[in-house]
């Protein structure tokens, strides 16, 4: 009898369990089956401290089609930061229509690009930020409400005819999104910060670059890369240790990029391999042109401090892969941009594009170097570098 009591009892708790379980599922994220995966990038240019040094990141013309909304600023052309928080893009997966709302919010920043349309709150005082890192602290934010995951959407998405990269990040088999009339394959965000980056790099005379990481921790998957009038090489590299050091690269005449390698990285840490191959196709031409500089995969509590996101409802799955860009001044680069001020080669100028004038301010004085006398216009030229706005869809 005993035993018979106890076998009851044993069948009614699970019957709780399951009845417990099955009212989660109704009640939680798990009954829409929603997946969320974001990747983005994070790009700085290291100072001779190893620290980021303010740039203009808004300076140059703009990659976006005309449809992306941008925020309307008057001093939008001149705005500095330390870093460029560029195309982060949130797919959904689900397998039934669901809506969504999402806020980003990007602490120490400002958002100045999205789509589709979001509500956005410029600039925001906050002040738990503030009691915690000791200055002054503001964010903003972008708000979508009202997304929907639309598995059997046919709606066709915007596109201006102009190409670029935004279109790449499309290819993926990610679910269409509908807000209001419009159609997309993501939400997109952009915009410019002023915290430091995760990451210090310096570049000593003899080329050889330490790597500092902030916060103490492993820096894990690392990548030091070099081009210099095509010939490229680079090193991939796994730290366990909070601080490292790369050797020189040695140009070996190769031409291959590590697009494949990248991939396998970015899949490691989360990426579908479809949104890896989209990541790195997006930035191909820019991640491997003239220059010299580290890639590093942004720790998660990075992400989430810098950038923390609200889903609603909550995902059963959000995964957050950044790629830090870290651009390098190296005695290579600075004589390149040194040689091609002074012969006003502005064919390699333009090479450097939108961190020439950062890379510039970090030649000597002509004045004081007793170098080519025109040369010190031609820097100066350089740090004024024009800006140039966006046209707007006709």
């Amino acid at each position: 009898m005993k035993l018979r009591r106890l076998r009851t009892l044993g069948g009614l708790l699970l019957v709780l369990a399951v009845s417990a379980v099955g009212t989660a599922l109704v009640n939680g994220s798990d009954q829409h089956g929603l997946v969320v995966h974001e990747w983005g990038t994070f790009t700085s240019i290291a100072g001779e401290d190893g620290r980021a040094v303010p740039w203009l990141p808004l300076s140059g013309p703009s990659d976006l089609p005309c449809f992306v909304k941008r925020i309307d600023l008057n001093f939008k052309g001149t705005l500095a930061g330390k870093v460029r928080m560029e195309t982060p893009v949130l797919y959904f997966y689900a397998p039934h229509q669901v809506d969504v709302d999402v806020t980003v919010r990007f602490n120490q920043g400002l958002v100045t690009e999205w789509f589709p349309d979001a509500a956005v709150a410029p600039f925001t005082v906050d002040v738990a930020a503030a009691s915690r890192l000791g200055r002054p602290g503001f964010s903003s934010t972008a708000t979508w409400r009202g997304v929907s995951v639309a598995p059997d959407s046919t709606a066709s998405f915007p596109d201006d005819g102009r190409g670029g990269h935004y279109y790449v990040a499309r290819r993926t088999d990610a679910t269409p999104l509908r807000l209001g009339s419009t159609s997309e394959k993501f939400l997109f965000y952009r915009g410019v910060g002023g915290f430091e980056p995760p990451l210090s790099a310096t570049v000593a005379v003899d080329g050889s670059i330490a790597v500092h990481g902030s916060d103490n921790t492993p820096l894990g998957d690392l990548m030091l890369f070099e081009n210099r009038a095509g010939h490229i090489a680079y090193r991939l590299f796994n730290s366990t240790s909070s601080r490292t050091t790369f050797s020189p690269l040695v140009l070996d005449g190769e031409s291959a990029t590590p697009q494949g390698e990248l991939e396998k990285v970015l899949i490691a840490h989360g990426l579908y391999p479809i949104e890896a191959k989209a990541m790195v196709d997006t930035w191909r031409d820019s991640w491997f042109e003239e220059g010299s500089r580290l890639f590093y995969i942004v720790s998660r509590q990075a992400i989430d401090e810098i950038l923390p996101v609200k889903v609603s409802p909550q995902p059963s799955e959000l995964v957050r892969v950044f790629v830090g860009r870290e651009e390098l001044a190296t005695p290579a680069t600075l004589r390149d941009v040194g040689d091609a001020l002074a012969s006003n080669d502005q064919a390699t100028l333009a090479k450097y594009a939108r961190f020439l004038p950062a890379i510039a301010a970090g030649l000597p004085d002509p004045a004081n170097a007793g170098e080519h006398a025109g040369r010190k216009a031609a820097l100066q030229a350089a740090r004024q570098a024009p800006v140039l706005r966006p046209s707007s869809c006709r």
